[in-house]
């Protein structure tokens, strides 16, 4: 299994009903140890900034193609904290259903993800944002430069709210 490196970040402008955008970075050392490096980003019309945090972390899961070893980086609670939290686990168990609080939202995109994630193992990493991290501040940038952008597409999941 090869080893991955993926770097996450969402942005959301006037969340929750504004444009936002993904930024994610992959790497992967080859046998040779040359470091080869992609980077991924699109942006939405009208989305939010957890919908786009895990935007972030699908792309760069669903760009592989092949089983790998993944630590996957991100400045977003709400992602690291589902898995090593084991919150995903209650969700599923649960019928995507909190307790008290209702459904889990975003459930279209927890599926996308963990039906992604289902031949690699992956690491969930948390980094702190904005605290110059260069691959996060560097997803910061593709996911705002995105967000801001001409080439936005529609999130067919987002909420209307």
């Amino acid at each position: 299994m090869g080893v991955v490196s993926i770097y996450t970040d969402g942005a959301a402008r006037g969340n929750p009903d504004g444009p936002g955008g993904y930024g994610t970075v992959l790497q992967y050392t080859d046998a040779k140890g040359v470091v080869h490096e992609k980077e991924l980003s699109q942006g939405y019309i009208r989305t939010t900034n957890n919908r786009m945090e895990l935007m972030a972390a699908i792309a760069g899961v669903e760009a592989l193609n092949r089983p790998c070893l993944i630590d996957l980086y991100s400045d977003s609670k709400y992602l690291v904290d589902a898995f090593n939290q084991n919150w995903i686990g209650n969700w599923v168990r649960n019928d995507w259903k909190r307790g008290k609080s209702g459904p889990v939202k975003n459930i279209d995109l927890w599926k996308r993800l963990l039906k992604a994630i289902e031949p690699h193992r992956v690491r969930f990493i948390w980094v702190k944002g904005h605290a110059g991290h260069p691959e996060n501040e560097r997803c910061d940038a593709l996911a705002v430069k995105a967000a801001t952008g001409r080439d936005l597409i529609e999130d067919e999941g987002a909420p209307l709210e």
